[in-house]
C-alpha cells in the first residue's frame, strides 16, 4: 500500500467554489481531505504556484494518436486511454460512429472486455454516435448504415459491452423515436439528438420522451430560423437539456458558442472534442470509418470539405473559451469536467474534487496549461 501523498496548491476548484492555499491529502488513490500542514517525512508535491482542478471528462471522442475505437481492437482502446491523459482527460466515453451492426458489435464487445486494463484515462462508458441518423446532416456518418431506432440492437450492444453503453445519439425525426427514447432511458442509457434535420417540434417531442443532450450544437443539425427554429432552436431553448460544443475555433464561431452558453447557462454546456484518430498526429491522410479524411491547419475534412470530427485536445478547448472571453477559468473547467460527467450520470465518480472521491486531478498554471495529471493519486502525465 502506497503511503499518503500530499499536494500543496495555490487554489483548488471544488464543485461550486474555489478555495485558496490548500493541501490535498490522497490515500489509497482517493481524496482523504484537506490538511493544514504536511506531516514530517511524508510524500509531498509543492504546487504552491499552481491550481488543482478536476481531471477532464470527454464524453465524445472517437480516437487519438492513430487509433480509433471503431478499430475494434484492445490495443486501440488502451493506446487512446494512454494518449489522452496527456491532454488532461482522466475519464472518457469511447465513441463509435455509424457502421455495420457487426462492426458496432465488435467495438462494444472490445470496450466491455478490456476497459479495466486501461492505464491512462478511465473508460466512463460508451457513446454510440449512430447509426440511427438521417442523411441530410450526415457529416462523416455513413448513410449506407443508417436506420430507424431499434431498441433490440441497442440492448444487444449494451449487453455485449457489459452494460457500459451510457449514451446513444439519434435523429428525432425518425419513426419510433419516442418509444425508443423511453426504453433506452429505462435501460440507463442517455439519449442524445444529432445528425438530424428535425423540426423544433420533433426535437421537443424527443426531449419530452426523455432525450437530454444535443450533440455538437450547430454542427450536423437543422439551423435556427425565426420561423423554423429547428434543432438549434430546440438546443437553445428547451429546459433541462445539455448542449455539446466543439470549441476548436473551426466548428463553431466564438460568438455562436457564447450564444449557447448564455441561452443554456454554463451548467448545461458540455465541452467535447469529437476528436478522431489524427489527434496528436502530423498533418496528412487518415480514415474515419469508411471515409478518407484530410488533416491540415488544425481541421479534419472529408473530400467534399465537410468537417470530419476534430483533432482538438480538450485542454485546448478549455483554454479557447477562456481566451475568447466567454468563460472564466473556473467555468471552463466545469464545462470540461463536472458538467460532462453529470450529462451522462457519472458525476458520482468523475469530474469533481471532493472528499472520498478518486484523486483524478489536473495541476494547472495561470494560463490554463496543464503541468501534471493524476489518476487515482498516481502521476500519469507531467510537463
Amino acid at each position: 500500500m502506497a503511503e499518503n501523498l500530499y499536494l500543496k496548491v495555490k487554489e483548488v476548484y471544488l464543485k461550486d467554489k474555489i478555495e485558496k492555499d490548500k493541501i490535498i491529502e490522497i490515500e489509497n488513490g482517493k481524496i482523504k481531505g484537506f490538511v493544514e500542514e504536511v506531516p514530517t517525512g511524508k510524500r509531498f508535491m509543492d504546487y504552491s504556484e499552481f491550481i488543482a482542478a478536476p481531471g477532464y471528462v470527454d464524453t465524445h471522442i472517437h480516437g487519438w494518436g492513430g487509433y480509433d475505437i471503431m478499430d475494434g481492437k484492445k490495443e486501440s482502446l488502451l493506446e487512446i486511454s494512454k494518449g489522452i491523459v496527456n491532454n488532461g482527460v482522466t475519464t472518457f466515453l469511447a465513441t463509435t460512429l455509424t457502421a455495420t451492426t457487426e462492426e458496432l458489435n465488435k467495438a462494444c464487445e472490445v470496450v466491455g472486455k478490456y476497459y479495466n486494463e486501461c492505464e491512462g484515462a478511465k473508460v466512463g462508458g460508451i457513446f454510440l454516435e449512430g447509426p440511427f441518423f438521417t442523411e441530410k446532416y450526415k457529416g462523416a456518418q455513413n448513410p449506407d448504415y443508417m436506420s430507424a431506432p431499434n431498441y433490440e440492437k441497442l440492448k444487444k450492444w449494451y449487453d455485449l459491452s457489459n452494460g457500459l453503453v451510457r449514451k446513444i445519439a439519434i435523429a428525432p425525426e425518425l419513426e419510433g423515436t419516442e418509444e425508443f427514447t423511453k426504453k433506452a432511458k429505462e435501460l440507463g442509457v442517455f439519449v442524445a439528438l444529432g445528425h438530424s434535420d428535425a423540426t423544433y417540434e420533433e426535437a421537443y417531442n424527443a426531449v419530452m420522451a426523455g432525450a437530454s443532450i444535443f450533440v455538437h450544437v450547430y454542427n450536423g443539425m437543422s439551423p435556427l430560423h425565426h420561423r423554423k427554429p429547428g434543432m438549434v432552436g430546440a438546443a437553445l431553448s428547451l429546459n433541462d437539456v445539455f448542449a455539446e460544443l466543439i470549441c476548436d475555433g473551426h466548428h463553431v464561431h466564438p460568438a455562436a458558442a457564447n450564444v449557447v452558453m448564455k441561452a443554456r447557462g454554463k451548467d448545461e454546456v458540455v465541452l467535447i472534442t469529437d476528436c478522431m484518430m489524427a489527434g496528436g498526429m502530423p498533418e496528412g491522410e487518415y480514415k474515419l470509418g469508411d471515409f478518407d479524411v484530410h488533416v491540415k491547419d488544425g481541421t479534419a475534412r472529408l473530400d467534399n470539405g465537410s468537417l470530419a470530427g476534430s483533432v482538438l485536445r480538450l485542454e485546448d478547448g478549455v483554454k479557447n473559451v477562456v481566451k475568447w472571453g466567454i468563460a472564466t477559468p473556473f467555468e471552463a473547467i466545469q464545462m470540461a469536467s463536472q458538467i460532462p460527467a453529470k450529462s451522462v450520470g457519472i458525476d458520482d465518480r468523475a469530474g469533481i474534487i471532493d472528499k472520498g472521491r478518486d484523486a483524478d486531478i489536473n495541476i494547472l498554471d495561470d494560463n490554463m496549461e496543464i503541468i501534471a495529471t493524476y489518476i487515482n493519486g498516481e502521476l500519469k502525465s507531467a510537463k
